[in-house]
């Protein structure tokens, strides 16, 4: 299943004829992203943009990927990059999560050093605040110190959560994956920072 879904990034890729605009990297909150969907379609159908992400994915799994095909034979423009929730299960080393995080945005830099990477925040999980929560802002609050260069850092989780502290239903229906609403609140928070990116609008 995982290495055909592999396959399934490759021909994808392949399809883009060299050139990629936007790569979305990460895991089954990026996978369940359909590109034909209607969030997808309205903010990326005009663009050559790949969804690379595979479920289950930790930072580990995708960087074994990426030294294995996913960064070869194209040029990027963009790199949308979103892992390491699947790290947090368990009792989680926050800094050895983002040491992960670190490691892909290295070897992104290696194999497509004229991309530039947009590096979002790890969203939050529950349906009401929860302990979960705390080693995902902890690696956040690490990953944030990555921005610089080629690489910008966004913290956009908490624009899925309501004032109280809740997750409603209609954005996180199982309180992890995006419904349609989720991905429009994504789409919404980073169209203007990769439009300019991508050169489409100078930088505020």
């Amino acid at each position: 299943w995982w290495r055909g879904n592999c396959k399934r990034i490759q021909s994808d890729i392949q399809k883009m004829n060299g050139k990629i605009d936007v790569g979305f990297v990460g895991d089954s909150i990026t996978a369940r992203w359909k590109p034909d969907s209607e969030t997808w379609q309205k903010y990326w159908g005009k663009y050559k943009a790949v969804n690379m992400g595979i479920g289950g994915d930790a930072t580990q799994n995708v960087l074994f990927r990426l030294k294995n095909g996913q960064l070869d034979n194209y040029q990027a423009r963009v790199f949308v990059v979103m892992i390491g929730t699947n790290n947090c299960w368990g009792q989680p080393v926050p800094a050895d999560v983002a040491a992960g995080v670190k490691a892909i945005l290295d070897l992104i830099q290696a194999k497509q050093p004229k991309a530039k990477i947009l590096l979002l925040s790890i969203l939050p999980v529950g349906d009401k605040p929860n302990p979960g929560r705390a080693p995902r802002a902890a690696i956040n609050e690490l990953i944030s110190k990555f921005q610089g260069g080629q690489v910008h850092y966004m913290d956009i989780s908490a624009k899925f959560l309501e004032p109280d502290g809740t997750i409603s239903k209609d954005v996180m229906p199982d309180a992890l994956h995006l419904g349609p609403k989720g991905y429009e609140i994504w789409s919404e928070a980073i169209k203007d920072k990769v439009k300019e990116l991508l050169g489409e609008t100078k930088a505020p």
